[in-house]
């Protein structure tokens, strides 16, 4: 028989916050998470913009997704996308609502910190071949040494085709990888800091060692490799200046741990919220207010660029739906309401010295909600207004949805933002929200399976729900 609860205990029920993981609330919950992530690795196998993009096209035809046409009369249920520069899509579901009652959007970036080539890329030294890169996005450089890589990306050829190139991952084919020193000639390398052990210039892709079989040629294996990539490729080294190639690292996504709760993989920043989201979208039928799921790039170097959410790429399409309706975008924009899809960090003992337990997120508690990012005083933030929280808390507490809220990490500690500042800029009211991550930034990322699948389910309701913005 349970014991009676005392009159302290009752009223900390009622009116203390406590935060509990999944698997406390709903220990089942882990096996409908492994179910669903099961896509969820499938989808990590895609690690720059333009293999996403490619990856969610014929998902979308299978799901009755059309190319978005001005002046199509849209009906409720209808599903369509628009595509920019093969870097971004943003997925509709029309709604029962009108456009000028708002829509209700969420964005993910599915750019991820890698390392880019030069223009100039290939190069010979001391009989060996090599990649220059230049990294691209927050990365620990030493963590990129000494790893498996696969190289990745397009290269248009002087007669205008093009050719992808994806090579590095499967066991039946090369690998690559950037060296390091050996410890008993590192001593002058081990009492740099950590953001010199390793610097920029020295990020060069060894690629290869067997000269071409001739006496005459200069830069022989140079040459061997190029030839390489000519037959495979068709490409010469001109060919490098109109292209956009890329080193990933070439681990497959795993499950983690002894119970499989986790993931292993590269890219979970952002894919874990992109993949929730585009679930959420494939999952909507008929919503009372239109849903639009952008996948969008150039997240980790500042979102500037055609293809980044600065762009006008964005709220051209948003105008586009207005006129097709005729009503004005500012009333469309105004009335709508976002979830910015980025992940948070995942509160870590190893270094708990840099968080603030009362208020950071917890893996296994649920996608974490950020009020507020930025650094130094809230700096460069989309700062959520008590509105907009009670609004979407509304919506996931009528749902049943499990969450928490917290903070990157301690005050002055350091900081980091998100997409949101990018869309609360056109008049949309915006709140982050996001899986958290274990060694975020780093080659292999770790997030828990139920946190990825709540988020979905928040997702679902998000987009499901009928509650007008009246704020």
């Amino acid at each position: 028989m349970a014991a009676k609860k005392s009159k302290g205990q009752k009223l900390a029920e009622e009116i203390l916050t406590k935060r509990e993981p999944l698997g406390e609330t709903d220990n089942g919950l882990l096996s409908e998470s492994i179910e669903f992530c099961e896509g969820y690795k499938a989808f990590l196998g895609n690690k720059t913009e333009r293999e996403v993009i490619q990856y969610v096209f014929p998902i979308l035809k299978e799901n009755k997704y059309r190319e978005y046409k001005p002046g199509t009369k849209y009906k409720p249920g209808d599903k369509f996308y628009k595509v920019n520069r093969n870097k971004t899509i943003m997925m509709c579901t029309k709604g029962k609502r009108p456009v000028s009652d708002g829509i209700r959007v969420t964005v993910a970036h599915i750019d991820s910190p890698r390392l880019d080539f030069k223009p100039h890329p290939l190069f010979e030294d001391a009989g060996m071949a090599f990649f220059k890169t230049h990294y691209y996005g927050g990365i620990k450089k030493y963590q990129w040494t000494t790893i498996p890589l696969s190289l990745r990306g397009v290269v248009y050829k002087k007669d205008g085709t093009s050719v992808m190139i994806r090579i590095g991952e499967n066991d039946d084919e090369p690998s690559f990888c950037i060296t390091d020193l050996l410890p008993h000639l590192a001593q002058n390398q081990m009492r740099k800091t950590a953001s010199e052990v390793v610097e920029g210039e020295q990020l060069n892709i060894l690629i290869g060692s067997w000269p071409f079989d001739d006496e005459e040629a200069k830069s022989k294996v140079k040459l061997a490799v190029m030839k390489i990539l000519n037959d495979s490729y068709g490409i010469t080294e001109d060919d490098f200046e109109a292209a956009e190639l890329c080193a990933v690292p070439a681990f497959k996504p795993r499950d983690m741990g002894f119970d499989r709760s986790m993931i292993a993989a590269y890219g979970q920043d952002d894919s874990s919220c992109a993949y929730a989201e585009f679930a959420a979208e494939l999952a909507t039928k008929k919503p009372e207010f239109t849903t639009m799921t952008i996948f969008a790039d150039k997240e980790e170097t500042g979102s500037d660029g055609v293809t980044g959410m600065r762009s006008y790429f964005f709220r051209d399409f948003v105008e586009d739906l207005a006129q097709d309706e005729g009503c004005e975008v500012r009333n469309v924009l105004r009335n709508s309401a976002c979830l910015s899809c980025d992940v948070g960090s995942a509160f870590d003992p190893a270094y708990g010295e840099v968080y603030e337990r009362t208020n950071c997120s917890y893996m296994g508690c649920g996608p974490c909600i950020a009020k507020y990012d930025g650094a130094r005083g809230k700096y460069s933030t989309n700062d959520a207004s008590a509105e907009m929280m009670s609004y979407i808390l509304g919506i996931f507490r009528d749902a049943k949805v499990a969450w928490q809220i917290g903070e990157l990490g301690k005050i002055d500690q350091g900081g980091g933002g998100t997409i949101a500042s990018e869309i609360s800029v056109h008049d949309i009211d915006t709140v982050d929200i996001g899986v958290p991550v274990l060694s975020m930034h780093a080659p292999v990322e770790v997030v828990s399976k139920a946190d990825v699948y709540m988020l979905y389910k928040a997702i679902c309701a998000f987009y499901a729900s009928s509650k007008p913005k009246d704020f």
